[in-house]
């Protein structure tokens, strides 16, 4: 058991930002206006699974670093990340099982199911190179909405929320969600901000995220098309100049055809949806954080 401590101990020392759990917490009391046992227990496993997840995603993606820091995969090995990975979410699990009623079940299982049927999908696009903008928020929903919704609806659920209570939940933590991984991927493509990660990464994974989106419907087809075809054509034998040059011309093509700016509309839509959905809850200072978590969306650099 020692490598498992090992590896334990580096994750509890690189932990993340513990947004899911955060949430649970603040919805919990913004329903009830208290935390009671049921609602920290929803917190605890939500973050447990997302770990899990993670060190599974870092293998499939085959990442060297997160956080600013070294991966399990790559300080251990891809074997070590996939089996503590197990290892974390088998406790999540297993808290849910014998702490939680079905519905808390239901709605983690759920979500396990859509972040393996995101991560499917997003393979299945970046192999053929015809992802539309559908595509692409169905992914963002599997990979990373679904949890924030399993997080937040859980712990309602555990606060005796109403149905009312329960729809604004529901609606609140998808446009959450959403909002939040249309963040992410608008720092890949954002040299300015600054934010402490490498740019220009999703494309050469070919991923198409929302600044790519808004490129290829404001260029002319011609240029959009034979950057897309060039694009086909980049594969591991690929030298790592060919590779770089190819991310900065996609920063350079989606600064110069309006990119970004279609991304932070879209951005701006979700975050005012989300803001919108809270209007039935009571006013309380947990209300107010969320509906305050939500406008931070658009300025965060983490």
């Amino acid at each position: 058991m020692l490598l498992l401590n090992q590896v334990n101990a580096y994750l509890l020392e690189h932990s993340g930002k513990q947004l899911r759990p955060l949430l649970a917490l603040l919805t919990g009391r913004a329903i009830s206006g208290v935390c009671n046992d049921k609602v920290l227990r929803c917190a605890v496993a939500a973050e447990l699974l997302h770990t899990g997840t993670l060190l599974h995603d870092d293998v499939a993606d085959n990442s060297p670093r997160r956080r600013g820091a070294p991966t399990v995969m790559s300080l251990y090995s891809p074997t070590a990340s996939v089996l503590v990975g197990d290892f974390w979410l088998s406790r999540g699990i297993d808290l849910i099982l014998t702490k939680c009623d079905n519905e808390v079940l239901s709605l983690f299982a759920g979500c396990l199911a859509k972040l393996a049927e995101g991560e499917m999908l997003q393979l299945e696009k970046a192999s053929s190179l015809d992802a539309t903008e559908e595509d692409y928020n169905t992914i963002i929903f599997c990979k990373t909405a679904s949890l924030f919704k399993a997080s937040m609806m859980s712990a309602a659920h555990s606060a005796d929320v109403s149905a009312v209570q329960m729809e604004a939940v529901k609606s609140y933590s998808f446009h959450l969600g959403m909002a939040f991984q249309m963040m992410d991927d608008i720092f890949d493509y954002s040299t300015c901000l600054n934010v402490g990660k490498p740019v220009g990464v999703d494309i050469l994974d070919k991923k198409f995220t929302l600044p790519f989106f808004g490129f290829l419907y404001n260029a002319p087809c011609e240029i959009s098309s034979e950057f897309v075809e060039r694009l086909r054509l980049l594969d591991m034998n690929s030298g790592e100049e060919e590779k770089q040059a190819m991310s900065r011309e996609a920063l350079a093509l989606v600064e110069r055809y309006g990119g970004l700016d279609y991304a932070y509309n879209r951005l701006e839509q979700e975050i005012s949806k989300a803001v919108t959905s809270l209007s039935v809850l009571d006013d309380s200072p947990a209300r107010e954080y969320l509906v305050e978590f939500a406008r931070y969306m658009s300025v965060r650099k983490c």
